[in-house]
């Protein structure tokens, strides 16, 4: 997005993007380091997958349940991060792991403040499910998004009109590139 337009569009974007991260984060920290009043807890649970295959050995309703909720935690991160980088033109591959891996960092974080609150548990399936739906949440929307704002902007751009004094006129930019294609087309060169 170019121009001064552009230029307030990404601010406007950036701010709601980090508007809407501070809000979820907070939400998330609400619900998920109250203290819990239980009559007993469990030890950590630190094996891979070991809470997912107790869930799904006890019912498919408590499975989806509990493997659901996991990944739809903090999958909101997985649009709001790059909404907050403000980034139209990003390699997908990279802003992916970028985003999955800062999701890891937050799941992590929030697991371990949650093993010093009174009733909860560290557990590492709970991280890889909350990292997974951030991945996940990144794949399905944030492609589709970009690709919807570069049309987007693509289309506002104005092609020069031809000029008829017979001087040539300016080479078109690559909107992506912000280079000049090369040519070998000279008015002086031609007969």
């Amino acid at each position: 997005m170019q121009g001064p337009f552009g230029r307030r569009a990404a601010f406007r974007y950036r701010v709601a993007g980090f508007v809407l991260l501070v809000a979820h984060l907070s939400f998330v920290c609400w619900l998920t380091l109250r203290p819990v009043n239980v009559p007993w807890v469990s030890a950590a649970t630190l094996e891979p997958l070991a809470t997912i295959r107790a869930d799904l050995a006890l019912s498919p309703w408590s499975a989806a349940r509990s493997i659901g909720g996991g990944l739809l935690l903090l999958a909101p991160l997985g649009v709001l991060l790059p909404l907050a980088a403000g980034r139209v033109e990003a390699y997908p591959l990279a802003s992916l792991v970028r985003t999955a891996f800062t999701g890891a960092m937050a799941a992590m974080g929030f697991a371990l403040l949650r093993s010093e609150v009174t009733g909860q548990i560290m557990n590492v399936d709970t991280v890889l499910l909350n990292t997974v739906g951030v991945a996940l949440a990144h794949v399905l929307v944030v492609p589709a998004v970009r690709a919807w704002l570069r049309r987007r902007a693509d289309r506002g751009r104005v092609a020069p009109l031809p000029r008829n004094d017979g001087a040539q006129a300016p080479t078109p930019t690559i909107p992506r590139v912000g280079i000049a294609p090369w040519s070998d087309v000279s008015s002086s060169s031609r007969t």
